[in-house]
């Protein structure tokens, strides 16, 4: 984690912690799946829209490759990373 100013780099090692930690609370395998709210607000929108409030950039990278970044432009920049990152994930073995 770095930080200068309004600007916030947040760093991990790897896209499997990246995927853990942003995954939320573990799921019951059991339960019923639950029906999505079509208007539930996107936590994604939400978050750029409190950085954009706090006057706040925040750069999440994987090995030190930007994935998202909150609080520029209308809306979170997902990059080319993200994709093949999230696209690679689904093939490897745990």
């Amino acid at each position: 984690m770095a930080g200068s100013g309004g600007y916030l780099i947040v760093n991990f090692p790897s896209q499997r912690v990246f995927d853990k930690l942003t995954s939320g609370p573990p799921k019951d395998p059991h339960a019923p799946p639950k029906p999505k709210n079509p208007n539930a607000p996107d936590p994604m929108q939400q978050l750029h829209d409190l950085a954009r409030q706090l006057s706040l950039v925040l750069d999440l990278r994987v090995a030190g490759k930007t994935h998202v970044t909150f609080g520029t432009g209308r809306s979170p920049k997902i990059t080319i990373n993200a994709v093949f990152g999230k696209i690679g994930s689904f093939f490897r073995k745990d």
